[in-house]
């Protein structure tokens, strides 16, 4: 894909993860909507995956460390073929596959059920040391939130990921700086964040989150990274695409209303036609 037709991707992402949460009256937007270009530049770009194929041996594997952000990760899984777009509308209904945390039994594509802060890159350095005890050559990626990473878990993975010079891991973090109640830095700042992985010998890379072309340049610098796992830290917009959400921690955990609904695809909308313009 060009990067025109990445932001055209990205931006249905987006408007898949505002039906779901609408659908649902539930869900975690805010933080769905900043990791949509991360999400997307992974599945149609960066991984080596098979939506035909799900389970194939060789595949790389995505961990989503932030597990409440289903939302996004659903709809990126939807636009890649994994299932239809239109089964987001049954987003944490009974008895749908489509649950408020990805299960790995449940949701074609899903790699590990996560939803426990701070687990799901300790599975990722694992399935990471997995690959390399069994000589095999895929890839790990796992995407964490900027809150995240004040759950100790977060470092002590972290230190074994680089003890084993895992160069085949690559953590990402969505750097939104807000969390559930609030900004992170109010609430316990982890900031240097870039500083703290280099400590925990790292091989770190700073991008707007956002920027297909900057995002491009980190994850080939990541598999050029030779004797090191990668973080990238990626600065973003919480909310990013709505107007009225974004950078307001109250939707880190909120669904839109119908009116909200409307002007949010509305905002969408519009989006996507200045990018058409492009």
């Amino acid at each position: 894909m060009n990067k025109v037709e990445l932001m055209k991707t990205a931006n249905e992402v987006r408007k898949g993860i505002i039906e779901a949460v609408h659908s649902a009256k539930s869900g975690h937007p805010g933080g769905s909507l900043s990791a949509a270009d991360i999400y997307t530049y992974l599945y149609f770009e960066e991984m080596n995956v098979d939506p035909k194929d799900p389970n194939k041996a060789d595949r790389d594997r995505f961990v989503l460390s932030k597990g409440h952000t289903t939302p996004g990760y659903y709809s990126v899984l939807a636009q890649r073929g994994y299932f239809p777009v239109e089964d987001l509308k049954t987003f944490r209904h009974v008895g749908s596959y489509l649950q408020g945390h990805p299960c790995m039994q449940h949701t074609p594509g899903v790699d590990m059920s996560s939803g426990s802060l701070g687990q799901g890159i300790s599975v990722a350095v694992g399935m990471a040391l997995s690959a390399k005890l069994s000589g095999e050559d895929y890839r790990v990626y796992t995407l964490l939130g900027d809150g995240e990473i004040q759950e100790g878990q977060v470092w002590e993975a972290s230190m074994l990921a680089a003890h084993k010079k895992l160069d085949n891991l690559v953590v990402i973090v969505d750097n939104n700086n807000l969390q559930i109640d609030g900004e992170i830095t109010k609430v316990n700042s982890p900031y240097p964040i870039d500083k703290k992985f280099e400590a925990f010998n790292f091989h770190v890379i700073n991008v707007d989150g956002h920027d297909f072309d900057q995002l491009a340049a980190a994850f080939k610098e990541a598999r050029e990274t030779k004797g090191q796992p990668t973080a990238i830290i990626a600065k973003t917009v919480k909310g990013k695409g709505v107007s009225f959400m974004e950078n307001q921690a109250k939707w880190h955990g909120s669904a839109p209303n119908d009116e909200q609904y409307a002007i949010a695809m509305e905002d969408l909308k519009k989006v996507g036609e200045a990018i058409c313009q492009k």
